[in-house]
């Protein structure tokens, strides 16, 4: 699979934060698109489960990368033939959250994606500006050299979440959540 992505966004949480989240709905949240268009989540996602990756520190992008070519093959890629009827019906996204002094990167950040990123993938890649506070208090995530991953239900409802690596024990939760 090609390089397509330069830097890492957020996605799924560990099961040490998961158990505080779980069953919680997911906190308003409005990023944007390369493009400037606003998507409010869970509001905007409501309907289909949503797979979220968050990141907020440059730190945590390597672990990110971890996770991007298994979630584009397994929820984004679209299959033909005989596989397609085993094709996922999921949103998902990958947001960068730029905060503090860092907000100031985010314009810089989409222009570097929308150069840099396979066209294809760009729908899937938000960005969020603004505080950090209110998602670190409500999602559990204070550590900001890992990714966090959070799995949203059809109400925008946490149903499972992990963290850093990408491994394939997450991966099977991620999977058995949205199978089900």
């Amino acid at each position: 699979m090609k390089a397509l992505i330069v830097f890492s966004l957020l996605l799924v949480g560990s099961l040490s934060a998961s158990a505080q989240v779980i069953g919680k709905t997911f906190p308003d949240l409005t990023a944007e698109t390369v493009d400037d268009k606003k998507v409010n989540l869970p509001q905007d996602v409501k309907g289909k489960f949503t797979l979220l990756g968050l990141a907020y520190s440059k730190k945590s992008e390597d672990e990110l990368n971890t996770w991007f070519n298994p979630i584009f093959s397994k929820f984004i890629q679209k299959t033909s033939g005989a596989l397609a009827s085993m094709d996922y019906n999921v949103n998902v996204y990958f947001v960068p959250m730029f905060t503090g002094i860092n907000a100031a990167a985010t314009g810089t950040a989409k222009r570097k994606a929308a150069k840099n990123v396979d066209a294809k993938l760009l729908p899937y890649l938000l960005f969020y500006k603004g505080s950090i506070k209110k998602y670190k208090d409500e999602l559990d995530f204070d550590r900001k050299d890992i990714p966090y991953f959070f799995v949203l239900d059809t109400t925008g409802k946490i149903v499972y979440a992990t963290d850093g690596v990408y491994s394939d024990e997450k991966m099977d939760g991620i999977e058995s959540v949205i199978d089900n």
